[in-house]
């Protein structure tokens, strides 16, 4: 199973469109091969240190797949290429 790792705050406008980038191309893969994960930032001091001028942050399996803007064609291959390897 690939794991998607989005990495936010509250209240943050642009989290709130990754999120809805990451579940909307989700739902086009089958349930049992892509799992959604989300860790804020403010509930950890080593992400913040990492990634708070970034945010929000999309890792795929582990590794940084995005920062700031999701783009859904991007994603959507990204996460195929992923699956099927």
């Amino acid at each position: 199973m690939t794991t998607l790792t989005i990495i936010t705050k509250p209240d943050c406008h642009l989290c709130d469109v990754a999120r809805e980038i990451v579940d909307a191309v989700v739902a086009d893969f089958p349930e049992d091969r892509v799992e959604v994960a989300e860790a804020s930032i403010l509930d950890d001091p080593a992400l913040y240190e990492q990634w708070w001028e970034k945010i929000p942050v999309v890792l795929i399996d582990g590794r940084l797949h995005a920062h700031w803007r999701v783009s859904p064609d991007r994603l959507r291959a990204a996460l195929t290429e992923e699956i099927s390897a």
